[in-house]
């Protein structure tokens, strides 16, 4: 029996506990040490491994004021690498009270229940550490007791919620004598959610008045490490701390602990025999670049595993859109403008944009200006580093698309955004030109729309992708008339014409649609020739006229990027 995929398991305790194949990320714990940081933030795209990390140092780390749960916990880590790196390193096994509190939960529709949450979470690891305390008690001023355990016990008010964080370091000192690491999951997950739903600035203040009190001037600290997408630094989150020890993905440091590298991917693959599928693992989940270390999406790889394992031949999915809110993406394609449509597109046809980095994006200066969107999605995973340079005392990133699974994203997403556009869109002047035989009318209409419309396949190295997206486009514009049926034959592969439009009467008119993608501007004329002629080679109004329409109209139409050319065939009446 091969071990279990962890899939949606980020508890460090339960996956070696329950047997489920470890990629072994310890070495961070000698890392961590070995660099002396004060508080650590690590960003890193969502799923990429920064929740099972900081329950791994949990465990590590942890005094649970139990001596045979210190124990178990260290013997979690038998046969990891960080069990090899000397005693010096083991020593610090169950050194220190940990914290370990996720902000994830905090995303929510409004403030009040958003606050909730994370009142919660505080409650939460209070109350874990309640023992701890109980045996302690004497150790303790009366009001720092009672002040525990209405935190303990959610009774505790919003004022001593925001002191939570370095009163927990303070009693866990004076019981223990020792110092409190503390571990905070997702810190900016309520951020992001607060600045989509419209509560963005009391959101910062709660998040600022935690960080200010268990990270700024904390006697009582160990260390801590922090993880989210970006370092969110102008709304004065990290106010004062100039032990801040920022690594984002642009740092060499650390590079190989969050994500898999190559080495990782090619051996879980091998354990679980799939090791034939390795190209299309690359193709469509690799390709990031933290500082100068290949990395893989670890959640879509183990995702990908876990298809293989049932189907060596099973399809690569985008299993990373399903994971997290996709708003970034949807607001900058709702608000781009010609010139953002036009780097879109040049992304996805893969080439890149070269933008200089503003490490401390902040969401509310997404739309800002266009360089703080791509840096926006640069940090979080949408874009990735091709090459870097400097000058001026900055830094310089060519960029691109990471990989096949993060294109669909964009395309996904430019699909649902054109779809809602045309809905709101009148194409009387397109039925009318149809019903009329105006061809020359029909082109002008589609490429201005199509001039307009971010376009992801429009080459000729994708041919049968680009047909898809041309057919998309245009059955998409059709179906908005509430006077004809709109069918489209291309998902069928039934040898009939690409779209079929019909009056609902039989007496009416019937129309049927042949398209073709041109390999250059100079072939759209011939292209849209072939087209024609294929409608009437192939017999594609024999249908209609057996279901009794008499009045049917033909068009070929051929595209090249943002062109098109129409051409009207003989109606038959």
């Amino acid at each position: 029996m091969k071990k279990p995929l962890p899939i949606g398991v980020d508890n460090f305790e339960r996956v070696i506990k329950d047997g489920y194949c470890y990629i072994d990320k310890t070495m961070l714990i000698k890392q961590l040490l070995d660099f002396k940081g004060g508080v650590n933030l690590f960003t890193r795209p969502r799923r990429f491994g920064k929740t099972l990390n900081l329950s791994m140092l949990r465990y590590f780390f942890e005094d649970t004021g139990d001596a045979e749960k210190n124990a178990r916990n260290r013997a979690l880590f038998q046969g990891l690498k960080i069990m090899e790196a000397g005693e010096e390193y083991t020593n610090q096994c169950g050194s220190c009270p940990v914290l370990n509190l996720t902000l994830k939960s905090a995303k929510q529709e409004d403030y009040d229940t958003a606050c909730y949450m994370i009142r919660s979470e505080i409650a939460s690891e209070f109350d874990r550490h309640r023992n701890i305390v109980e045996q302690g008690r004497e150790c303790l001023a009366p009001h720092e007791y009672e002040q525990y355990l209405s935190i303990a016990e959610e009774r505790a008010d919003e004022k001593l919620l925001r002191s939570s964080l370095k009163l927990f370091c303070r009693c866990m000192f004076k019981i223990t004598g020792k110092n409190t690491i503390l571990l905070i999951d997702e810190y900016d997950v309520p951020l992001e959610n607060a600045y989509f739903c419209g509560f963005y600035r009391e959101m910062v203040g709660l998040v600022r008045s935690l960080f200010e009190a268990g990270l700024k001037t904390n006697d009582y600290l160990q260390f801590a490490v922090i993880t989210g997408c970006l370092r969110i630094s102008k709304e004065s989150i990290f106010t004062g701390l100039n032990h801040l020890n920022i690594i984002s993905v642009l740092d060499k440091k650390y590079s190989e602990h969050f994500g898999f590298i190559e080495s990782e991917v090619l051996q879980i693959m091998a354990y679980y025999g799939v090791e034939s599928r390795f190209p299309t693992m690359k193709q469509w989940y690799d390709g990031y670049m933290f500082g100068n270390t290949e990395v893989y999406n670890p959640w879509s790889v183990i995702k990908f595993l876990y298809d293989l394992d049932a189907d060596i031949n099973a399809f690569p999915r985008p299993y990373w859109i399903n994971t997290s809110s996709n708003d970034i993406i949807k607001d900058m394609i709702a608000k781009a403008d010609r010139e953002v449509q036009g780097q879109i597109e040049t992304l996805l046809k893969g080439g890149t944009l070269e933008i200089q980095v503003h490490e401390e994006v902040t969401y509310g200066d997404m739309q800002a200006r266009g360089e703080n969107l791509w840096n926006f999605l640069y940090f979080t995973g949408y874009l990735t580093k091709k090459s870097e340079n400097f000058s001026d005392s900055s830094v310089f990133l060519q960029v691109r698309i990471p990989n096949t699974q993060v294109k669909t994203i964009y395309q996904s997403t430019i699909l649902g955004w054109f779809r809602k556009r045309i809905e709101k869109q009148d194409f009387q002047d397109l039925y009318r030109a149809m019903e009329d035989g105006d061809a020359e009318k029909m082109g002008e209409i589609l490429s201005g729309q199509l001039f307009s419309t971010i376009s992801f396949y429009d080459n000729t190295e994708e041919k049968h992708s680009a047909e898809n997206f041309y057919h998309g486009f245009l059955a998409g514009i059709l179906s908005q008339s509430q006077d004809y049926l709109v069918k489209s034959n291309r998902e069928s592969g039934n040898g009939r014409s690409d779209i079929c439009v019909r009056s609902p009467s039989l007496r009416g008119k019937a129309f049927v649609l042949e398209l073709k993608v041109s390999d250059s501007i100079h072939d759209l004329e011939t292209d849209a020739e072939k087209a024609l002629r294929q409608v009437y080679d192939k017999k594609y109004m024999e249908e209609l006229q057996t279901e009794g329409y008499r009045k049917i109209g033909c068009y070929g139409i051929s595209f090249y990027r943002k062109d098109c050319e129409v051409r009207l065939g003989k109606r038959a009446d």
